[in-house]
């Protein structure tokens, strides 16, 4: 008898729902906009219910509560997005599906996707960064998600300037941290409004980007020590960003710890915007 399992990829813009079978087939999948939850969440279960599942697995936006033996345990907290803040959202699953779940990150779940079958395959560890409209990141160390009375925040690192950049930062909380200095706003307000896509690769706030990036990824190593770290979302579609960023975390490290072989270490992700979905579904069936 076949066996099949619940996955979702819950974003701030859509939720991505998939089932899929022991073999990773996925037989069924649909996109539904991220709406208010009383309009989102009745089609996200009602998807649910052709297929009896044997448990699932959930990859959502945050912040959430991710510390299992908090009140708030399943719940999406201080999120700015219209209705969500304060939402029971793995509450509203199990009133539907008497079923064991996985409850984390959408960078978790990602992270997962891409140590089980993508840039990481056959690795112990890695960090997944996600920079767009804004900088998010999970991980997994030594075969575990990497949270504990809460989940990472990779995006909110404190980071030293780079001594050429004048603008301010776009972080709401805290102005000049990662994502305030490197998403994807802040590349272009630096540049005047120009969407990123269109800015030159050789234009000099590209080495500002770099410094920003291999600054965390220096951070990181030092703290947590990961195998390889994966790089996705639209930013990183500059491809000459890495070996700008290779450079810089080599000229920032001086050589005080060893990694493995930069082009080796800093990679682009490459399960693209599946990710996250096979992250959740190998997470769902204990893979």
């Amino acid at each position: 008898m076949t066996k099949y399992y619940g996955a979702i990829e819950a974003g701030g813009t859509k939720f991505v729902c998939a089932i899929g079978d022991e073999q990773m087939n996925i037989v069924k999948r649909a996109k539904f906009a991220t709406r208010r939850p009383a309009e989102t969440m009745p089609e996200v279960i009602e998807f649910f219910k052709e297929y009896p599942l044997e448990k699932m697995a959930i990859g959502s936006f945050g912040p959430i509560d991710v510390n299992q033996n908090s009140a708030t345990y399943g719940y999406v907290t201080s999120t700015p997005k219209e209705g969500w803040a304060n939402y029971n959202f793995l509450g509203e699953l199990k009133k539907n599906f008497d079923i064991d779940y996985v409850w984390t990150t959408d960078v978790n779940v990602a992270a997962y996707g891409e140590l089980k079958l993508g840039a990481a395959k056959g690795k112990e560890s890695v960090l997944y960064l996600t920079v767009g409209t804004g900088v998010g990141g999970g991980g997994v160390i030594n075969g575990k998600l990497l949270q504990g009375y809460g989940h990472p925040e990779m995006g909110h690192i404190i980071l030293r300037r780079h001594p050429e950049d004048y603008y301010e930062g776009n972080c709401p909380y805290h102005r000049d941290c990662l994502e305030g200095l490197a998403a994807g706003p802040a590349v272009e307000k630096r540049h005047h409004g120009q969407k990123a896509v269109t800015i030159p690769s050789d234009n000099p706030d590209w080495e500002i980007e770099a410094y920003y990036l291999a600054q965390a990824c220096l951070d990181y190593t030092l703290v947590l020590s990961p195998e390889m770290i994966v790089f996705g979302g639209g930013v990183m579609h500059q491809e000459h960003l890495f070996e700008k960023m290779r450079a810089s975390f080599s000229e920032q490290m001086k050589d005080y710890v060893k990694t493995p072989a930069l082009d080796e270490y800093i990679v682009h992700a490459q399960l693209g915007d599946d990710a996250g979905l096979t992250g959740c579904l190998l997470l769902a069936m204990d893979k």
